[in-house]
């Protein structure tokens, strides 16, 4: 073998073992990952059960249910399209109905939503990006006096 030849098989082993270990880092942070949805989004793509994704949106008005100590049920809508959560645990104390939220967890079998974690926004003038991109997307947002987001009711 020519020294040439040498070198290039030398480099060839090297960029395959490159590719190898990239390949391996992605495959591990693949089960990292968490997508954001909103209710619309989640209905188009049909996630199917297990899927772990954070689902954005606003507290619809009236399905906040306190199901036992820690346990509640609510409702999050982009106000197209809603999807029924459930969480226990103890919930933000900003957390009320009619305000933006992301919640982390997974779909269940028969398309309910199962919170682990439930973020809500820090004041009156923050909107979590993904939740207003999503409003603003489904034609539901628009701006107040000084910047201040506002939802349009339905």
């Amino acid at each position: 073998m020519t020294r040439k030849n040498r070198r290039a098989a030398f480099i060839a082993l090297g960029l395959a073992i490159l590719a190898v270990a990239v390949g391996l880092v992605l495959n591990a942070m693949r089960d990292n990952i968490v997508f954001f949805y909103s209710p619309s989004e989640v209905a188009e793509k049909a996630l199917g059960p297990g899927t772990r994704i954070r689902l954005g949106g606003m507290v619809e008005e009236g399905t906040l249910k306190h199901i036992g100590p820690t346990t509640v049920s609510f409702n999050i809508t982009d106000y197209t399209k809603t999807v029924s959560v459930s969480y226990t645990g103890i919930l933000p104390d900003l957390f009320r109905e009619g305000q933006g939220v992301v919640a982390e967890g997974m779909m269940t079998p028969d398309g309910a939503f199962v919170a682990d974690t439930v973020l809500a926004k820090h004041d009156e003038k923050y909107m979590p990006p993904e939740v207003a991109a999503a409003l603003k997307k489904s034609g539901r947002w628009q701006e107040g006096e000084g910047g201040k987001p506002l939802a349009k009711t339905p």
